[in-house]
């Protein structure tokens, strides 16, 4: 959408004197002169009160005294113009009924022209928006701005040829900037017109000879049109005359890329990135661009881990730096390396709340609870109305199985939690959930699965808690199989859900369905499948009448950690205790 401004009180001086000029004389009128001065100077009186009013942002009051001035005197053309300036954004259609009014009264009248073509563009009627600036830049003296509009509506409405030929007179008009040559390079791009972008390309050589992206841009024009030669060609030139350049390094590792040599262009990336013309945060930008582009190919993860090591080694003493080496190291699952880097970055700099998230979060493991506590404690005497810090104490008493100060916690990361980010806040309520079923408190956890649901009715993982902690509780099945079996189709593939769907079916005594659901969680991942899982494969087995298979599965369960205080139990009396 193109909305163009001009400047507020310049605007309002020329609609006044085009007012004022508009006077109607007492011959057409019909009245005697006097008459039509009283109501002309009238009219007049109204439009300073409009004027005044707007100025104030009382726009509803100005186009009340507007309508007030157009009964009055019915050639008021700059009250129509006023009165279109108004309707947008909100009424384009009454704002292009007005504006018509008025070039109906003053057809030659460049400012009431200009707003047409600005009203037009709001409608996304480009190419007449275009060709009412045209005509305006064709009898304008001063036209570099009508040249600038036409040529960008031009483009919106596909047409790049006018688009082109606006620039190229604007270009006529000024000076040749960067800017203005490269919406001529891509208007080129746009018609497929290689050439005619690797001129332009050309010119901003010849114009900054020193400049090496330029030369990058060339051999990229090249390369995207399958002329690897060419684009080989201006590269060699490039690395000639500037060797050192990260600009013409990218280029070359683009290209080299682009031809599957993955040895050049692993060596041309490392030299971009080391590169010490860059400030060390835009070597790290381009190292994350870099990472996610390369994926999961753990070779080239380890490059760039090696090259993000380099980096954080010239700048140990910038918390940014480490920061983000913390990061990258986090996403090649190297945590206690990247707890490490956020720790060190800490210590230079305590008041960098992203690095706090980001090391809190690689402790949310049952195994860290301790530290989770202890360190988001210390975070959040930092930033005490982070919701975020507080979520992540509550995780951290969770695992601990302190419940109530997990509540405690839960329940001021909703209280600060702006109702804007409802995928957080939701979460947070599931959390909230989640510790109110630990404590036994089943209504208030019911109550904050519910306010979840209400936030984000597809939110799978809190569909399967929900359907799974009523399970448990042998109550409202029917209502958790169907909340359970929503989560599935959500996230078809996740074990935990599977899981969850076979338990309930299992409480509704569909055991062979049962079966068949959690033996699918355990083959969906068997090398990490937990002990709960064989623990209720084994209970309906039991249920089956497969008692030695059932106890087989509860032995299997307790090799794999589960933690059912009925465990020890039933393998030794070889009994189901529910």
């Amino acid at each position: 959408m193109i909305l163009f401004r001009r400047r507020r009180h310049a605007c309002l001086i020329v609609v006044i004197i085009l007012f004022i000029a508009g006077d109607i004389p007492a011959q057409e009128s019909g009245e005697t002169p006097s008459v039509a001065g009283m109501r002309g100077k009238e009219a007049d009186a109204l439009y300073f009160d409009a004027v005044k009013a707007r100025i104030k942002g009382d726009n509803a009051e100005a186009e009340r005294i507007l309508e007030q001035v157009i009964k009055i005197k019915p050639d008021a053309a700059g009250a129509y113009y006023d009165l279109a300036r108004l309707s947008l954004p909100a009424r384009p259609e009454r704002a292009i009924d007005n504006i018509r009014k008025a070039l109906a009264l003053e057809q030659d009248n460049k400012w009431y022209r200009a707003q047409y073509g600005e009203i037009l563009a709001f409608k996304n009627e480009y190419t007449q928006a275009a060709e009412v600036y045209d005509k305006l830049a064709a009898e304008e003296k001063f036209n570099e701005d009508y040249l600038l509009k036409s040529s960008l509506l031009h483009q919106r409405a596909g047409n790049y040829k006018k688009s082109l030929n606006a620039i190229d007179k604007l270009i006529e008009r000024t000076d040749r900037d960067e800017e203005m040559m490269m919406q001529k390079y891509q208007l080129y791009l746009k018609m497929n017109d290689v050439e005619g972008a690797a001129k332009v390309v050309q010119e901003l050589i010849d114009m900054d000879p020193t400049e090496g992206k330029f030369y990058s841009l060339l051999a990229d024009i090249y390369d995207n049109n399958k002329q690897p030669e060419k684009a080989a060609e201006v590269l060699k030139k490039a690395e000639q005359l500037f060797p050192d350049d990260p600009a013409v390094q990218l280029g070359i590792a683009d290209h080299y890329k682009k031809k599957n040599d993955t040895i050049k262009f692993k060596q041309y990336v490392r030299k971009a990135l080391l590169n010490k013309s860059f400030d060390a945060e835009t070597q790290l930008v381009l190292l994350v661009n870099y990472m996610q582009e390369i994926g999961n190919d753990s070779a080239q993860r380890i490059e760039a881990l090696d090259i993000a090591r380099q980096i954080a080694e010239n700048y140990k003493d910038k918390a940014e730096v480490l920061g983000v080496y913390g990061d990258l190291l986090s996403l090649n699952n190297e945590r206690e390396k990247a707890q490490e880097q956020y720790k060190k970055a800490l210590a230079i700099d305590p008041s960098r709340f992203p690095v706090w998230r980001n090391f809190l979060f690689n402790y949310t493991e049952r195994k860290y609870a301790d530290s989770l506590i202890f360190y988001s404690g210390k975070a959040l005497k930092l930033f005490p109305n982070q919701a975020t810090l507080h979520m992540l104490n509550g995780i951290g008493y969770t695992n601990k199985k302190d419940y109530m100060k997990a509540i405690k916690s839960f329940g001021r990361a909703a209280d600060m939690q702006p109702e804007e980010d409802k995928q957080q806040l939701a979460d947070i309520y599931m959390y909230l959930g989640d510790a109110y079923n630990s404590a036994r408190q089943y209504a208030e956890s019911d109550s904050a699965f519910e306010t979840a649901l209400r936030l984000i009715p597809g939110n799978a993982t809190v569909l399967n808690n929900y359907a799974y902690y009523l399970s448990v509780r042998g109550e409202r099945l029917d209502a958790a199989e169907k909340m359970s079996k929503k989560s599935l189709e959500l996230s078809p593939e996740q074990a935990t859900f599977m899981d969850t769907y076979g338990w309930i079916l299992y409480k509704q005594k569909k055991y062979d369905e049962a079966k068949k659901y959690i033996q699918k969680a355990i083959d969906a991942d068997p090398q990490n499948a937990d002990g709960t899982l064989y623990d209720h494969l084994g209970d309906i087995e039991f249920k089956l009448s497969n008692k030695d298979k059932a106890v087989d599965l509860w032995k299997k369960a307790k090799e794999k950690g589960s933690d059912n205080a009925q465990l020890d139990k039933k393998i030794q009396d070889q009994k189901l205790y529910e």
